[in-house]
């Protein structure tokens, strides 16, 4: 019985090829996206998932309490996690670390003068008992109790030592910025897994650090990025309960709530709007898994729609079939073994078609994907492919197997209502969600573009930045002096901390008339002279810290948006206390986004700090940029002693959007997939509709119409069903893209023409897709369509 249906199943393929070859194109389509999705999601989901202690480790934040809004920041006070290790009994583990943005790299060098470079942060005691990084040699425990050692990565160590295992007890120097220390290595991990959020090559103590830079405990000042693990059946709900008020307990002026939210969040849910969360990477996760979805459906109701469609062309085997005795359950199987069968030829192509686009896969997600047979992934495949069959062969299975032999062999059988307007209805489902995908490429596009465009209130173009290291470190304002001088540097200046990005926030700052109820949190930065000038920041009142005033290490500089919350009229000249410290406004600049355009512009000061900036900028001559990077970079050379690392600051702006560039790029492509699905599927409707209404285009020729009234005849019920589609997608595509463009603080606005193009487009490709078959019917004699009838 088996071998007889494959046969049937086999025949049934060689006698309709069209609609194989179109079933085939379209299920490969569809299983391809969804497989490529499926990996992606897969392993967006993998991330930080890999720790022991996972389902007990917790990173604590805090809600800060402004004026007009909650603002969430994973910044916490120095004292924090030792603070919440020995005061609450439900914390077993606590550590604190310095965020990676904080320092591009270390170099590390050994006594023979080996040297490499490597990306380091600053951690607590406790860190590899929190953290699941494998320790291969040395004792999680005591690893880091001097505060003079390190503790490296296997490959950090197999590029300085040729080997992991003699690491232990090695000496080396590492410098930072004008920093330069000896360490004894304690400790070699394995190498940082793919799927952690943060990867580093090595790890210091944070008690150094703090030794480093003067830190004294401050609870009213944020930095580091704290940890907890805690013990075994603790309420997180009481637990956070329980440390909400913490800061406020050992700062009084404090705006701050504390709140523990679980690790292996972190990575997919990073996104907080007014204290409470609101996604995160996990909204691209949800949307590619819908997407996926919706192009196997599309897919699967292309082979629906043409199984119905040639119905008309097996009624009599379907009729002889049960008039001899056969079942309708032997019907319902013998077409759903078609449709099984047809989706696991279809996976095969899928395959092949990973295999080959897999590197520009991975080019465009900018991951490191790969098609491991493994049991999961094996599993997946059958279970998608074969719930892809018996979707794709249920309604025509149920459909089919239902007609009446006795109707049939009379020739009285006739398609129903029902039948008609379910495959209508079908057809407007596939082009509404083209429509949907139509209108979500042209607004993601021009949310890019507005990203790229928008005035951000500082010159991003032609500035480069590097990491002040070594002699340069040492040497600084000579450094910059130099690099002033040379052809195509137009001026050149440091700052403290990561070029974009929020770094450190305080709220120890007082000021006339201020509200003692209402803390606000100001983001601080330390700069150089000219830093006002390298990024043309606009002043609206006073000046900028210039070299002939020796007052200005005592002044502050804040930004409107600081000057708003503080309710300051004529700011400049009035005097602010920082840290128990007078200091005197010299001048206001204009709001600049420094952040991502999803963040409001936040509270923010300038203060001199020459010694404290880390990166260094130069802004160069348009037209002059490769010039002026060649002579810098000998300049680099001849000053420093070594090569020249540097970056584009319009690169590290545009890195901010990698994930919306992405979903840019990736959205560009499933849309174009579900469309060509889409007009396949229209296509072989088109080709059925002209062959079974062959006789009728005859008969209307022979009575002189003419060819344009015979493609205007085939082609109005396509037209209709399409345009019933965009009525339905325009306002499901409104609220899908308002509900994404909500995710920015600063976006375009939803314009009329996008829905309009969106249509036209979608109309226009249906009518292209529909003529190949109309013009066609339309061109045949009508003898020969009679005739044939």
């Amino acid at each position: 019985m088996l071998k007889h249906n494959l046969r049937l199943i086999l025949r049934s393929f060689k006698r309709f090829k069209t609609t194989f070859i179109i079933n085939l194109i379209g299920l490969s389509a569809g299983l391809t996206s969804v497989f490529f999705i499926y990996m992606w999601v897969s392993d967006e989901l993998a991330f930080d998932r890999f720790h022991d202690k996972g389902d007990r480790l917790y990173q604590v934040m805090e809600h800060q309490e402004n004026a007009d809004l909650i603002k969430t920041v994973e910044n916490t006070p120095d004292p924090l996690a030792e603070a919440l290790k020995d005061e609450f009994p439900e914390v077993e583990y606590s550590t604190l670390a310095t965020p990676l943005s904080w320092f591009q790299e270390f170099t590390i060098t050994t006594v023979d003068e080996k040297s490499v470079k490597g990306a380091g942060q600053f951690v607590g005691k406790e860190y590899f008992n929190v953290f699941s990084y494998n320790l291969l040699h040395g004792d999680e425990n005591n690893v880091l109790e001097d505060q003079n050692s390190i503790v490296i990565s296997e490959s950090l160590a197999l590029s300085l030592f040729n080997t992991a295992e003699e690491a232990i007890g090695k000496r080396v120097e590492w410098q930072l910025l004008q920093f330069k220390k000896d360490a004894v290595i304690s400790g070699v991990f394995e190498d940082v897994p793919r799927h952690s959020s943060d990867q580093f090559d090595f790890v210091l103590s944070f008690e150094l650090f703090a030794n480093m830079f003067h830190r004294e405990p401050n609870w009213g000042n944020n930095g580091p990025h704290t940890y907890v693990v805690l013990k075994n059946n603790t309420d997180v709900e009481q637990f956070n309960t329980k440390i909400s008020g913490l800061i406020k307990e050992k700062y009084a002026e404090s705006n701050v709530t504390l709140f523990a939210r679980q690790y292996e969040d972190r990575y997919l849910y990073g996104n907080y709007e007014n204290g409470v969360q609101a996604g995160g990477r996990i909204e691209y996760v949800k949307m590619f898994a819908i997407i996926a979805i919706f192009i196997l459906l599309i897919a699967c109701i292309n082979f629906m729609n043409l199984s119905t469609a040639k119905a008309s062309r097996k009624i009599k085997e379907v009729g002889v079939k049960k008039a001899i005795g056969v079942s309708r359950q032997s019907l319902v199987a013998q077409y759903l073994a078609e449709s099984v069968l047809m989706a696991f030829i279809s996976l095969a192509f899928a395959v092949l078609v990973i295999f080959l686009f897999m590197p520009t896969f991975n080019e465009i997600t900018g991951k490191d994907l790969a098609m491991h047979f493994d049991a999961s992934l094996i599993i997946s495949m059958v279970g998608i492919t074969l719930f892809t069959g018996l979707i794709s062969g249920s309604y025509p299975a149920i459909y089919m197997s239902g007609f009446k032999p006795a109707i049939i062999l009379k020739g009285k059988f006739k398609s129903s209502l029902g039948e008609l307007w379910a495959r209508k209805g079908l057809v407007v489902f596939q082009f509404t969600l083209s429509v949907i995908f139509i209108v979500s490429v042209v607004v993601i596009y021009n949310q890019m573009k507005f990203i790229q465009s928008k005035n951000l209130g500082y010159s991003k173009d032609n500035v480069i930045y590097f990491e002040k290291e070594g002699k340069v470190a040492e040497n600084l304002e000579s450094f910059l002096i130099e690099v002033q001088k040379i052809p195509g540097v137009s001026s050149a200046s440091s700052r403290m901390g990561s070029t974009m990005g929020s770094f450190m926030t305080t709220g120890s700052l007082e000021w006339p008339g201020k509200n003692t109820e209402s803390q606000v949190s100001f983001e601080n930065v330390g700069v150089n002279y000219d830093f006002i000038k390298t990024l043309g920041i606009e002043i609206l009142d006073g000046r900028s810290f210039s070299k002939d005033f020796i007052s200005d290490n005592e002044a502050i500089i804040f930004n409107e948006a600081a000057i708003e919350v503080m309710g300051m009229e004529n700011p400049v000249g009035q005097t602010v206390n920082l840290w128990g410290d007078n200091r005197q406004i010299i001048g206001v600049v204009k709001n600049f986004h420094f952040e991502s355009l999803h963040e409001q512009v936040k509270p923010l000061f300038f203060i001199l700090a020459p010694h404290k900036t880390s990166v260094v900028l130069a802004k160069l001559d348009a037209g002059r940029t490769v010039e002026a990077i060649d002579e810098l970079k000998d300049f680099y050379m001849e000053f420093a002693g070594s090569p020249l690392d540097y970056q584009f600051l319009d690169a590290a702006y545009e890195a901010q959007y990698a994930s919306e560039q992405r979903v840019s790029a990736l959205s560009k492509y499933f849309a174009a997939l579900a469309i060509i699905i889409s007009c396949l599927g229209l296509f072989g409707l088109a080709t059925f509709t002209a062959e079974r209404r062959l006789k009728e285009i005859g008969i209307r020729k022979a009575l002189g119409a003419n060819n344009f009234s015979i493609i205007y005849l085939l082609s109005l019920d396509f037209t209709k069903m399409v345009m019933a589609s965009i009525l339905v997608a325009i306002p499901i595509s409104y609220f899908m893209t308002k509900q994404w463009l909500d995710n920015f603080a600063f976006s375009i606005e939803l314009e009329v023409w996008y829905f309009v193009a969106a249509g036209i487009m979608t109309l226009l490709i249906a009518w292209l897709t529909v003529s190949m078959q109309t013009i066609k019917a339309a061109m045949v004699s009508p003898v020969k369509c009679l005739r044939t009838e």
